[in-house]
């Protein structure tokens, strides 16, 4: 552990986690940008515990007891023997073999994610039955899947605010043209004459 005031908790994937326990709400933070883990700092709390007759009592909660609660909590998110790659480190920056042991646990918890999913999709062929965690399962392990639906990213059209596709050349619901030389070239707009030709045909 980093000390006895504080725990550090590794996170190997993108997901962020908020968990919250009556003496502080807590974000486990996800990687970002490349990051091979992200790094999460918790420090020893004291919480007070109800004696009764309006008494309370201190309790002191190190920083490994609280970093270690809420890694249990975070990794049996998913059920028996889930495992999000989320532990704690002994010291201020995690170990290769530490690193090691944790991919390893979430890659056998993923591949059990990713074979259930496989037998759901061939029983309903229906996207409606696989879920977050799943398909965050196969894009962390590289697997092309047929039921790996990604929702497109969409912009708004600032003539209409309809949700549309990044790169529209026009519209198909207002008509604006968003990019004047994409729909020229498709035949959707005409081309705007250069200065020099403009200039010559005026009188």
């Amino acid at each position: 552990m980093a000390n006895q005031m504080n725990a550090v908790i590794v996170n190997l994937t993108e997901q962020n986690w908020i968990l919250h326990r009556s003496y502080g709400t807590y974000r486990v933070r996800g990687s970002e940008d490349g990051e091979p883990y992200a790094l999460t700092r918790v420090e020893a709390r004291t919480a007070f515990m109800d004696m009764g007759d309006k008494r309370t009592a201190p309790v002191h909660i190190s920083a490994a007891e609280l970093a270690n609660d809420l890694c249990r909590e975070i990794n049996s998110d998913g059920g028996e023997e889930s495992n999000f790659g989320v532990f704690v480190a002994e010291s201020e920056i995690p170990s290769e073999d530490e690193l090691e042991r944790a991919h390893e646990k979430l890659v056998a918890f993923y591949r059990r994610l990713v074979a259930g999913a496989d037998r759901e999709w061939e029983r309903s062929h229906s996207y409606l039955f696989i879920n977050d965690v799943e398909r965050r399962a196969a894009q962390y392990l590289g697997l092309e899947k047929e039921w790996f639906y990604q929702a497109r990213e969409t912009v708004e059209c600032p003539g209409c605010g309809e949700k549309i596709k990044p790169g529209v050349a026009v519209c198909r619901t207002c008509g604006a043209i968003l990019d004047r030389t994409k729909a020229a070239s498709l035949g959707l707009a005409p081309h705007r004459p250069s200065r020099k030709t403009a200039g010559a045909a005026l009188p």
